[in-house]
Order: C-alpha cells, then structure tokens, then sequence
C-alpha cells in the first residue's frame, strides 16, 4: 500500500478521482437537499445534506493530494553520494 503512494504519479491519478468524486458529491447533494422539488424521505435527505459536507472535503483532500503530487514531480532526483 505504501509503495503505491511513492509513486507521484499514483497520487496523481487517485487525486483526480478523488476530486471527480467529491465535486460529483457536492453538486448530487446541493441539487436533492436544496433545489430538487418533490417529497423525500429523512433518510435521503439526511444522505443528501451529509454528501454537501462530505463532496468538499474530498475536494479538499484531493487538491492537496493533487499539489503534493505536482510537487514531487517538480524536483530533480537527487544522486547517491557515495
């Protein structure tokens, strides 16, 4: 598991996924909580309000999953001094 998040190109890619995820989250949650006009039972809309909470947290963690990333791409390697 640990050898997949060394890899900045991995992360790069999840990154992306994870921000797909929690934009689709938000946008799924503010249309059925805010805007959607017919009846819905507690269960969704608790589901529907959680998911506004939730999508920009993703967001959140996969832009700094994204910027780490892009970071570590950006350096040189360093060589072994022997």
């Amino acid at each position: 598991m640990f050898h997949f998040f060394s890899n900045p190109q991995n992360v790069l890619h999840l990154s992306s996924r994870v921000l797909g995820v929690g934009l689709a989250m938000l946008l799924a949650g503010i249309y059925g909580a805010y805007l959607y006009g017919g009846h819905l039972s507690i269960v969704a809309l608790v589901s529907l309000h959680a998911m506004t909470i939730v999508g920009p947290t993703l967001l959140k963690i996969g832009y700094v999953m994204r910027l780490l990333a892009q970071h570590r791409l950006s350096k040189p390697l360093s060589a072994a001094v022997a």
